[in-house]
């Protein structure tokens, strides 16, 4: 509560309640003021913003900072996925959104961060989940003390989902492995981590496909057999160590994470599109090595807390491209047509103090300051298919000033103010609108200026928090052209989000508890500017008006939970969500329609000889049977905006967990 910013905090419990630990998604609707929707597409990443940052990205995730164990899932570009994030094994999620988030780099407008419980005894676990649509997973888990202060946890999983649309069917394997050792005065921890996960993909609907039947599937989903492979193996080690309390110096963390994530996309491209020679192909194909350090310390000078660091960051993707043809046989990995080395580098350097100006009153400040650089360079260089090698480097810094009030132990007030930067991506910056070669130079990074207030208030086992915020955005980025395999991208000039965001937990009694959280968002474009209408687009002609909202955002957004806890009858919950209206491109001229969804859920636990218990979760969610979209594809170009949400659908979980 003592953090001058809007954070929340997911805890094991709740993402054990929400579903069967597969998707983000699962949990996060009782953080206000962030998205994550499941596309009920794993060949594409959730979609995810927060406070409307991030609500540009068509796949992937971008505007918000990833964290898994202190791994970043976000590359230098801020590019990243969550998919690999191994719930089961979570301790929490942090989510922090505001000012302070700039603290954490370039395209950080809000900060995601998944940390692992430690291993604090013997045990093992053996979970089951089966469901609807042939969702079925498998997890065994073994964790325990080592001795000489050793310990070690290791956790397996498998999932499978035949989808309820056709072409949907996804797998999903991960295994990981957590070795921790702990001194007199230091603390070392490795983990190591492997997903794989071949999914099929198919794809999203136009919004008359969507009208005439939400469930069914466009036909360039089977004919070109659209379907993605992605597969990742990483390693991380964090050193901290104690430097007692004798110093100013008091506390150092190093770390260091390095791994490889390769993806093959096979796309519904057609044929005759790809026979313009400068088209990359339909199917996309990358190796990526990441890596990267980290050390910071942490300083007590007088009343003053002091947190310095150091941090630095690559990936280096071998990216190709190839036709998804061979002859007259469609969805095969063809001929080539890209092959290109593209690497992100950054490198950043950050403070944050903390400092009692009264008795009640602390202040905060930091700031961070950085370069990102991406370097291409193009070995498929065939005329016309011209050489589109290039380097670029972006600099920024990024301050932060907040201040808290501490009216009684209770109750708190808090306002911040600072300065955010965003960077386009490698993608975005991989081409020039005018067809010449090499990065798209004009392309510049977008800055914040961000202000937040808000409180906190606890007491008796009830809690409120209540935020309002205003960030205004100078050359916000949007695709500016969509021809030939090639989409090129804009700065159109200022937008303004501005919104409110509640959450609060009552024990209404003993046995009662109710939670909820609330957003409203509005979030446009200050500045007109003009986009492409469909694909292929070689100059942009449809007007985009001062006042549009941006694609993607919800404006509105509301969750709540009422449960019950009866003893031996077990928990009984009931919990709602509904957002309204999203906007599924900037013209606003198409949209998602605002739903409204219910769900039920019961849990028990029952105690078995020894220190073994059995948990059960039983979920139907999408009570009521609505046909929705649950996400959009934003400004896409076939104007397959929309992504079904799930029909209505059973969970049962069993969970065994014994000591050793």
């Amino acid at each position: 509560m003592a953090m001058p910013y809007a954070v929340s905090v997911v805890d094991r419990e709740a993402l054990r309640l929400s579903g069967p630990g597969v998707n983000l998604s699962e949990a996060m609707a009782r953080v206000p003021g962030l998205v994550v929707n499941n596309r009920a597409n794993y060949a594409q990443d959730l979609q995810i913003s927060a406070r409307g940052f991030g609500a540009r990205a068509g796949f992937g995730v971008r505007g918000v900072r990833l964290y898994a164990d202190g791994i970043p899932a976000s590359g230098p570009d801020g590019q990243g996925q969550v998919s690999h994030f191994n719930l089961g094994d979570a301790q929490r999620v942090e989510v922090l959104r505001g000012p302070f988030s700039v603290l954490y780099g370039n395209s950080s407008g809000g900060v995601i961060n998944l940390i692992s419980a430690p291993v604090d005894r013997a045990e093992a676990e053996l979970a089951l989940d089966a469901g609807s649509f042939g969702l079925r997973q498998a997890r065994a888990r073994v964790a325990g003390p080592l001795g000489q202060g050793w310990d070690a946890r290791l956790s397996l999983s498998q999932f499978r989902w035949d989808g309820f649309r056709e072409h949907s069917a996804a797998e999903r394997t991960q295994a990981h492995l957590r070795l921790g050792w702990t001194g007199a005065s230091d603390r070392v921890v490795l983990v190591a981590g492997y997903f794989d996960q071949p999914s099929d993909d198919p794809l999203g609907l136009k919004p008359a496909d969507f009208a005439a039947d939400p469930l069914q599937t466009v036909p360039e989903a089977e004919q070109y057999n659209t379907r993605k492979v992605a597969r990742q193996t990483q390693l991380g080690l964090s050193w901290r160590h104690d430097f007692g309390e004798d110093g100013p110096l008091r506390e150092s963390l190093l770390s260091a994470y390095s791994g490889q994530r390769g993806v093959t996309q096979w796309q519904a491209i057609p044929v005759g599109t790809q026979g313009n020679p400068r088209h990359g192909g339909g199917v996309v194909d990358f190796d990526r090595d990441y890596n990267g350090l980290e050390a910071r310390l942490r300083w007590q000078l007088d009343t003053v807390a002091l947190v310095t660091g150091l941090a630095w960051d690559r990936q280096v993707d071998d990216r190709r491209g190839y036709e998804n043809f061979i002859g007259s046989t469609l969805g095969v990995t063809g001929a080539l047509r890209r092959e290109e080395d593209n690497t992100a580098r950054s490198r950043d350097a950050y403070a944050q103090a903390d400092w009692p100006l009264a008795a009640d009153w602390t202040a905060s400040a930091g700031v961070r300051s950085g370069r990102v650089r991406y370097v291409t360079e193009d070995h498929y260089v065939k005329p016309p298919n011209v050489d589109d090698s290039g380097a670029l480097a972006y600099d920024y810094t990024n301050p932060v000033l907040g201040l808290r009030w501490q009216l009684d132990p209770g109750w708190q007030l808090h306002a911040s103010v600072a300065r955010g930067f965003e960077a386009p991506t490698l993608g975005e910056l991989a081409y020039r609108p005018d067809g010449a070669g090499g990065f798209n130079t004009a392309l510049k990074p977008q800055v914040s200026r961000q202000l937040e207030v808000g409180g906190k208030w606890r007491r008796h086992g009830w809690a409120l928090d209540l935020t309002a915020f205003l960030n205004r955005v100078s050359d916000e980025l949007a695709t500016l052209t969509n021809s030939g395999g090639r989409s090129t991208f804009q700065n159109v000039g200022d937008t303004r989000r501005q919104g409110l965001e509640l959450a609060g937990r009552w024990q209404l009694a003993p046995q009662w508890r109710a939670q909820t959280a609330l957003t409203w968002l509005q979030a446009e474009y200050l500045d007109a500017f003009k986009a492409c209408a469909g694909t292929p687009c070689t100059s942009p002609s449809l007007l985009v008006p001062a006042g549009n909202r941006i694609a993607g955002t919800q404006g509105r957004a509301a969750w709540a939970e009422l449960a019950w806890q009866g003893g031996h009858w077990g928990e009984w919950a009931v919990e709602a969500r509904g957002v309204g209206r999203v906007q599924a491109n900037d013209a606003n001229t198409a949209s998602a329609a605002g739903h409204g969804l219910a769900a039920l859920r019961w849990s028990q636990r029952y105690a078995l000889s020894g220190a073994q218990r059995l948990e059960v979760l039983a979920r139907v969610d999408n009570l009521a049977d609505r046909r929705y979209a649950g996400s959009v594809i934003v400004n896409d170009g076939n104007g397959r905006y929309l992504e079904t949400g799930s029909p209505r659908a059973v969970l049962l979980g069993l969970r065994w967990v014994g000591g050793l």
